[in-house]
């Protein structure tokens, strides 16, 4: 990077797959003071373009080929189609070409080889920075026109990262950890990468999916061969593996010996994914919730701490120390405990937290700190209990407004998954002339299941009411084979609520399959 001009401040955009090439890329920029932008690996051409032109990289890294289940990703082909839209295009692309796979040309007096630059590569010294130095960009899906480009500084940062692995995790140094996520997304950064590194940690690498490379008894077995100790996954990758395998035999035939930990984390986890989760792998399960923004964990259940491993089930954890959490309604004001309002954090935010949006502090200030003034808005919805516990139900724009009642999307959720026949849901809001909105749920049937449909339906709708009330008005729903997600594996409810009232939605480009959408249009078109 250095033989190219690449300095203390410059931007360096990585758009490569789980491979440690990646990694050493993060920690090059590291070194010298480059702030990178890890840009999620086979992202579309049009939104990674809108991400070049906004960082304005003097260099790009990427590779020839990403590898999915059933596919070759060709990288630079995306790459070129990007390029060919931005404005501030990069001084040079250094491509690593991934052995096995074949080999792409490189453009002549732009393009450089990864082993050719390796092999005249000479080592530098470390480049000092400020503490509020930007680490790197990373840049989170939102509606708010310009790209949310999240900034991190870098020393509180490390701090932060270095005391979570074991005030949070409970680990020790020379310990093996698995975050079962995506160097792309803000775990990667945090817990793939620096995290376990910083600590003192075997960080595991996966380049694969919960099921389907090959089956579903991967996790298993990589936590098996490695002999890891805390694992972090997300309640949707957990959700994949039971769906294909309800007694995970797959899994019981890798001895887990040194595994005693396991944390869930990405979305709400619903309670009986949970218990699951504990039969299966014989461990505490502990769910906890944090953000982009945040860089690590806000609710937890700090095991280094002493925090109990059995906390009350539906959780995800009490503040960790410097977040001070509180509940607020539509008033700003404090409510009581079990009553649903809006998540926000009384400031100072504690270190290692973002520390603006990417030359767009005006939105910063507004999109984060305006609706609720002396406190951060995590545009998050849910309630705390009479200890402290928090319960994290649904983004604050998907509670459902039924005839003047708020209602949490999340908690229906959470009933319909008791269901045995289900193996995932969404419940959306469907707009209705009398009551405003409506709950529609959108269901994913266990494999093997018989039941008529019309049953299974009747007796969520029956579930529902004994458990929340009839003041939800729950009473539609389908049954899919997919629902549509991104692929940290959120579930685009907006979308699908836009969809649902036969109004115009917009796909975002991190949904992993596109298709999906248009298999609930035919579905709808036929009931």
């Amino acid at each position: 990077m250095i033989r190219h001009g690449v300095k203390k401040g410059d931007r360096v955009v990585i758009y490569m797959p789980m491979i440690p090439q990646t990694v050493y890329c993060m920690l090059a920029c590291a070194r010298i003071g480059a702030i990178h932008s890890l840009i999620f690996g086979g992202f579309a051409s049009k939104e990674l373009s809108v991400r070049i032109d906004h960082a304005k990289p003097k260099l790009i890294v990427t590779a020839s080929f990403g590898v999915e289940p059933k596919r070759k990703v060709e990288y630079i082909s995306l790459l070129e189609a990007a390029l060919a839209r931005v404005q501030s295009k990069p001084d040079k692309v250094l491509v690593y070409q991934r052995p096995n796979l074949g080999h792409v040309p490189l453009t002549k007096g732009r393009d450089l080889d990864w082993e050719e630059e390796l092999a005249k590569a000479q080592c530098s010294k470390c480049v000092s920075v400020p503490s509020d130095h930007p680490l790197y960009i990373l840049y989170t899906s939102g509606t708010t026109g310009l790209p949310k480009g999240v900034v991190r500084p870098t020393g509180g940062y490390a701090v932060m990262l270095n005391w979570t692995m074991s005030a949070v995790y409970g680990l020790k140094p020379g310990e093996v950890w698995w975050a079962a996520s995506d160097l792309g997304w803000v775990v990667g950064h945090s817990y793939i990468c620096y995290g376990p590194l910083l600590h003192g940690n075997t960080t595991v690498l996966y380049e694969g999916k919960p099921v389907g490379t090959p089956d579903a008894g991967a996790y298993f077995r990589v936590l098996a061969e490695h002999e890891v100790a805390a694992f972090f996954t997300s309640p949707t990758a957990i959700r994949a593996i039971r769906q294909q395998d309800p007694e995970a035999a797959l899994g019981k035939q890798y001895s887990l010996k040194r595994f005693r930990t396991m944390f869930v984390a990405g979305e709400h986890c619903d309670v009986d994914t949970l218990q699951w989760s504990k039969r299966v792998f014989k461990v505490p399960v502990l769910d906890h919730w944090w953000q982009t923004e945040s860089g690590s964990a806000i609710t937890a259940s700090c095991v280094g701490l002493g925090n109990s491993t059995t906390p009350p089930p539906g959780q995800a954890g009490k503040p960790v120390p410097g977040y001070n959490v509180m509940i607020l309604d539509e008033n700003k004001k404090p409510v009581k405990a079990r009553t649903l309002g809006n998540i926000v954090v009384k400031l100072p935010l504690p270190p290692g937290a973002f520390s603006g949006l990417w030359e767009n502090q005006e939105t910063f200030q507004k999109l984060y700190f305006q609706k609720f003034p002396g406190y951060y808005d995590t545009m998050d919805a849910g309630y705390m209990d009479e200890d402290g516990y928090l319960y994290v139900l649904s983004r604050a724009d998907d509670v459902i407004n039924v005839a003047g009642h708020r209602i949490s999307a999340g908690a229906i959720e959470e009933c319909i998954l008791f269901h045995p026949a289900v193996a995932d849901c969404a419940v959306v809001g469907q707009e209705d002339p009398l009551k405003g909105h409506v709950p529609f749920a959108l269901c994913v049937l266990r494999q093997g299941i018989k039941t008529q449909e019309s049953k299974v339906l009747k007796e969520i709708v029956d579930r529902v009411r004994s458990n929340i009330g009839p003041v939800a008005a729950f009473q539609k729903g389908m049954f899919v084979t997919q629902l549509p997600k991104t692929r940290s594996g959120k579930i685009p409810r907006s979308a699908l609520s836009a969809l649902i009232s036969g109004k115009p939605y917009k796909i975002t480009p991190t949904i992993e399959d596109a298709s999906v959408f248009k298999h609930i249009e035919d579905l709808l078109k036929k009931n």
